[in-house]
């Protein structure tokens, strides 16, 4: 790519012919981003690589799978590795023909000089493209993770500028997920948490959000605080969703499931015994 002399500019806020655009990611991506970046070269400063999904009938950008693309990148050039990325984009639908190229990641804090010469590149692949940065160092705390779309300011038939304009961007996970999210944004970790541990943060933060319920319920009933109809069909879809069992008929299915989970660990762990014994075994005999 050549050098470009066209300012960019980032905005935070959304203007008016972005707001209707917004974007879900997940957390498959942000996993595979961040794994990229523990790998890249020593020489490189940030990862750079193409978002596949799709756009939904309501026009939200659903992003669900990405891959690195190798580049070179100086102060005032950007030179990508075009036919790896075709090749990769080949070999992604062959497994899934519905994804499609929606933008492009890369990692650091925001917008960088060099960003509108690969949105160009991208823009031919797809029309407007989404950009997604990643701040894998995690020093901005909860907003890791941004989107944006450019837009190209000509001042007559000269572009002088390509402003990003950041948009809503929803992040969507299970519970699982989250307790590997949150491991992931901890800068310091003594120890990946183990499946029961992983279990009990769940349970903590389900029993967190219970009580956030009840307290704006009783204060929507004391009149503190103004009923909103769309949180009270939250509120009841959840209650609905319960199933309509005793209480000791329910815990016993809790406990059944919990001793079922806790006797594949053991098994896993004898499994992984014994295969560690016969290597050793397998080892001494080849020396004597």
């Amino acid at each position: 790519m050549a050098a470009s002399n066209r300012t960019v500019l980032q905005f935070s806020s959304s203007s008016s012919s972005s707001q209707s655009l917004s974007a879900k990611v997940h957390p498959l991506v942000i996993f595979n981003i961040c794994d990229c970046y523990v790998r890249r070269p020593d020489q490189a400063e940030r990862v750079i690589g193409t978002l596949l999904g799709s756009v939904l009938p309501d026009g939200t950008v659903d992003i669900r799978n990405s891959y690195a693309v190798p580049h070179n990148e100086s102060v005032d050039q950007v030179a990508l590795d075009i036919e790896y990325h075709h090749n990769m984009l080949l070999s992604h639908q062959k497994v899934n023909q519905k994804e499609i190229i929606v933008g492009w990641y890369s990692t650091g804090l925001g917008v960088t000089g060099g960003s509108a010469l690969i949105h160009e590149f991208y823009s031919r692949e797809v029309p407007n493209p989404i950009h997604l940065t990643v701040d894998t160092g995690f020093t901005t705390g909860g907003s890791i993770i941004k989107a944006y779309v450019s837009n190209n300011l000509s001042l007559g038939d000269r572009q002088i500028a390509a402003q990003f304009q950041e948009i809503p961007l929803d992040l969507r996970m299970v519970e699982a997920e989250r307790v590997g999210y949150d491991t992931l944004k901890a800068t310091t970790v003594d120890k990946i948490p183990s499946d029961l541990e992983g279990m009990e943060a769940s349970m903590e933060h389900l029993l967190a959000l219970i009580d956030d319920i009840y307290k704006y319920v009783d204060d929507v009933v004391e009149g503190r605080v103004k009923p909103d109809n769309k949180i009270g069909k939250f509120i009841s879809d959840a209650v609905g969703s319960l199933p309509k069992l005793p209480p000791s008929d329910f815990d016993k299915l809790v406990n059944d499931s919990l001793q079922d989970h806790l006797l594949m660990l053991y098994l896993s762990s004898i499994t992984r015994t014994q295969l560690s014994l016969a290597e050793k075994l397998n080892t001494a005999a080849q020396i004597l």
